[in-house]
């Protein structure tokens, strides 16, 4: 339903008898619904009885499990959650219009108090001029209600492509958790990734999350080439892909050589994702990264990869310690050829388990001791982050049934709190925004900032903004505490 549901957008905005009744909210809500109904389908899919052991498609590329299955539908509906506020978020600088959409593309102007006839562009210069109005509002009044309302959204770099790239970044992560290939795992994390580097770097007018995004797609492209010198490591020692025939090959092999190439090749491939999900020491790059972009944008970059990397490396540790089990059953029973060698060095599962332990204690270190430190509130709720991802390792690396399920149940629960942090703290920096405004109740009237036009603006940057929000805002307040609190685990 993703692709096809991108597909269709992809030829709605490529013609132009339908783009121009495509406003970017229409889209974006478009996409929204989308979202839902895809993980509405991953749902009655779990009805399919043979979904139990698994289904291969695509010859194996992908394979389909109830796991997988229910962390479609928390990924779809994140991500339709993350959509559904980013209309009104928007529209605090958008101008009422009378004239149709190619009137005002061309140039021509609009009336306001039925007097002046102004240009989009001219508006803006005159508030610009305007140094001693503080608030940069132009009041719009007396405007008689018209048959065709055009809204002309005046953040440079937003539109079509928004809905796009959350199409194409979900896309990627639905296909990450279902990858049992090396082939499509890289293609998958790579979808994943380039939508999220765009998505970064969206607001193109704000020097902030254009050198945030810049520094993510560097270090993610160094991440990505980890990822990719591990995988062609496996397939040189082993000449295979599937993850499943890699698992065969490793239980039935006493060749050191090849097991050995096998661990240095799954190490890396290991070490890239910790690297995209954050996790300490590769984890430098998050706190700025997060802090310098747009409140709307962090919000998917601090859970919409992170569930489709940790599931995936779930995937990957399941395999590895079923074939574990598998090859010490034989040990155990005086295989010859094995019974002298350790089966743990054979398989170099313990390599990759003190991998995931190693990095589990930096980052629950580092997640916690720095973030006592920060000032601003972005970069805490990112060092926060770094602490649950340490967590999350934790769980991961003792691969037992009690782990794995709570490993499931702190990602769900991870994601929902952290969604409801970000989406309140974008609420009560919109709130801050609207309030600088006295509302004319005689007409219309809508802000455009006169000397910073860039959203940035609207986000609550500092810890110490949130000082008397309770006075103002008290149930966004208490919802924030109690988000506070969950992740204090209290």
């Amino acid at each position: 339903m993703i692709l096809i549901g991108l597909l269709i957008i992809i030829v709605a905005i490529a013609l132009p008898s339908i783009k121009t009744h495509l406003s970017p909210i229409l889209l974006t809500r478009i996409t929204s619904i989308i979202l839902f109904y895809s993980g509405a389908l991953a749902f009655n899919a779990l009805y399919i009885q043979s979904i139990g052991s698994g289904i291969g498609v695509y010859s194996g590329l992908f394979h389909v499990t109830t796991i997988s299955q229910q962390l479609d539908i928390l990924i779809f509906t994140i991500g339709g959650l993350i959509l559904v506020p980013r209309p009104g978020i928007i529209e605090y600088i958008r101008v009422l219009t009378h004239t149709p959409q190619a009137s005002l593309n061309s140039g021509l102007g609009f009336s306001v108090n039925n007097e002046t006839q102004y240009t989009l562009n001219s508006l803006l210069e005159i508030v610009n001029l305007n140094n001693n109005d503080t608030t940069g509002v132009i009041n719009i009044q007396n405007v008689s209600t018209p048959s065709n309302i055009v809204y002309t959204e005046l953040l440079s770099g937003i539109g079509a492509k928004y809905s796009l790239i959350i199409l194409f970044s979900t896309l990627g992560s639905s296909l990450l958790l279902s990858s049992s290939d090396l082939v499509s795992m890289y293609l998958s994390i790579e979808l994943q990734s380039f939508g999220v580097y765009i998505l970064a770097t969206l607001f193109r007018d704000s020097r902030l999350a254009t050198s945030a995004g810049l520094k993510y797609f560097l270090l993610g492209g160094l991440s990505s080439c980890i990822i990719l010198l591990g995988s062609g490591l496996v397939y040189f020692y082993t000449g295979l892909t599937n993850l499943e025939s890699i698992y065969s090959i490793i239980s039935v092999s006493n060749n050191l050589n090849i097991t050995q190439g096998l661990t240095l090749g799954l190490s890396l491939i290991i070490i890239g994702f910790l690297f995209k999900i954050a996790a300490a020491p590769l984890h430098n790059w998050a706190p700025d990264v997060y802090d310098d972009s747009p409140t709307i944008v962090t919000i998917w970059l601090t859970i919409m990869p992170k569930i489709a990397i940790l599931i995936f490396l779930l995937d990957l540790f399941i395999g590895g310690s079923y074939w574990s089990n598998n090859l010490s059953n034989q040990i155990i029973v005086g295989n010859e050829g094995l019974s002298s060698i350790d089966y743990t060095e054979i398989i170099g599962y313990d390599t990759l388990q003190n991998l995931l332990l190693i990095s589990s204690l930096f980052s629950l270190i580092i997640g916690t001791v720095v973030g006592l430190a920060q000032s601003r509130i972005k970069r805490l709720l990112a060092y926060s982050t770094i602490s649950h991802v340490g967590f999350l390792l934790l769980a991961l690396s003792i691969n037992s049934e009690q782990s794995i399920e709570s490993f499931i149940f702190y990602i769900i629960q991870y994601s929902v709190t952290n969604l409801n942090t970000f989406l309140i703290i974008l609420a009560l920096g919109y709130l801050n925004f609207v309030n600088k405004f006295n509302f004319n109740k005689k007409g219309f009237r809508y802000g455009i900032y006169s000397e910073n036009k860039n959203i940035e603006n609207m986000d609550i940057g500092y810890i110490t903004e949130l000082t008397g929000q309770f006075m103002t805002n008290p149930v966004l307040s208490i919802c924030l505490a109690i988000c506070l609190f969950s992740m204090a685990g209290m």
